[in-house]
């Protein structure tokens, strides 16, 4: 079989539904390897889409003779998987959020580019074509100038609860350990924070996070970001693992709406709706869904054969994201009042916040006798 080799690390949900089936049916690439912990899961994924190799351990994974690596492990390991890679000579498309923090992302991007290789960002949604069409009706002003982005994404999250093999009702396993990695806009946020970026062509200058606690987690479970990038537009985006997550029969909401000097681009995933109105009229355009794992391998294929990385994101793109994400994180953990009984869900400063209060995530460095902040030592508690 020809084209590049590609081995899949890690074998769970993204795996199995997202980068697996897709790497099946893109051309230039040979989907050739995979390792997962449990070496039954493994297994499973290597019957289920007839991959040549399974390996029982990840030394034989990162010896055989696989071009490019996907990392599909939980966002702890990342860095030790990217180490490896750069250590084994592998290109590498890596599941968001990059790492833990900042200090590991920018440790994986020195060594691979140390190493000579490429490190890629899993941003799927990129690649949706109601997304692409989005980048190229900016870029064509068909709603002028534009000055606003709304995207929104709420969900359930899979729901707050699980049962046991007791049959027992338990705090869903999963639930609690994506709020570990940093909550929705670290797990979710990300795809919209690049999406702006991305469609606008112009860095983030300062932001502003405000958390809702729905539920008692560190981080907060519905979170509002506020980003001015340098073009002067604003972007609003509001996240949620608790939008219905009791509900018996729960339903989500993501959209996104631009607002320019000439009309409105309006995509409702519920809906099915993707529309463009201005000043010539009305558009009704193609829906496409918001993620698209084979166009983004698509891309990556190109990547791999021609050293070219046109569209397909960044180590950078992960970091500025994450970046952003985390620190809108970390901003409403700061100001949330949790000795407050009158509103023990959001910030405390909510009327006084001031210009002051707002942080660039444009600036970089931090004094080296700073202390970690609050999410950064949650994070790390993670790896222990």
């Amino acid at each position: 079989m020809s084209g590049k080799k590609i081995g899949v690390l890690g074998c769970g949900m993204i795996a199995e539904l997202g980068h697996l089936p897709a790497l099946k049916h893109v051309a230039g690439i040979n989907l050739h390897a995979v390792y997962d912990i449990s070496w039954n899961r493994a297994l499973a994924m290597q019957a289920k889409f007839q991959i040549p190799h399974a390996f029982p351990t990840q030394q034989a994974f990162w010896e055989s003779d696989v071009d490019a690596v996907v990392i599909c492990t939980p966002a702890p390991f990342h860095l030790s998987n990217v180490l490896d890679a750069a250590r084994y000579k592998k290109h590498v498309l890596c599941e968001k959020p990059l790492a833990m923090n900042e200090a590991d992302i920018l440790q994986m991007i020195k060594v691979m580019d140390e190493a000579g290789l490429m490190l890629c960002t899993g941003f799927t949604y990129r690649f949706s074509g109601s997304a692409k069409e989005i980048h190229r009706l900016i870029r064509n002003g068909a709603i002028g100038e534009v000055r606003a982005l709304r995207l929104n994404y709420l969900w359930n999250l899979h729901g707050k609860w699980s049962w046991n093999e007791k049959g027992e009702r338990i705090a869903s396993p999963l639930r609690v350990g994506r709020m570990l990695e940093g909550g929705p806009m670290v797990d979710c946020g990300v795809h919209q924070i690049d999406l702006a970026r991305w469609w606008l062509g112009s860095e983030v200058e300062w932001q502003r996070g405000i958390g809702v606690w729905v539920e008692d987690h560190q981080a907060p479970d519905h979170l509002y970001l506020h980003m001015g990038h340098a073009c002067g537009a604003h972007t609003m985006v509001e996240m949620s693992f608790s939008y219905n997550a009791t509900s018996r029969e729960p339903r989500t909401h993501f959209q996104y709406e631009l607002i320019g000097s000439d009309g409105v681009i309006r995509y409702n995933r519920e809906e099915h709706s993707f529309e463009l109105r201005n000043s010539h009229g009305t558009q009704w355009l193609a829906w496409h869904p918001e993620k698209n794992f084979s166009g983004m391998h698509w891309e990556f294929a190109h990547a791999l054969s021609t050293g070219d990385l046109r569209d397909m994101p960044t180590a950078m793109d992960g970091l500025l994201a994450t970046r952003i994400a985390r620190l809108a994180t970390e901003e409403a953990m700061r100001d949330r009042e949790p000795t407050s009984s009158g509103h023990p869900s959001t910030m405390a400063r909510a009327t006084t916040a001031g210009i002051t209060d707002i942080t660039s995530p444009l600036d970089l460095e931090e004094p080296n006798d700073a202390p970690p902040s609050t999410l950064s030592t949650l994070f790390e508690r993670t790896k222990q």
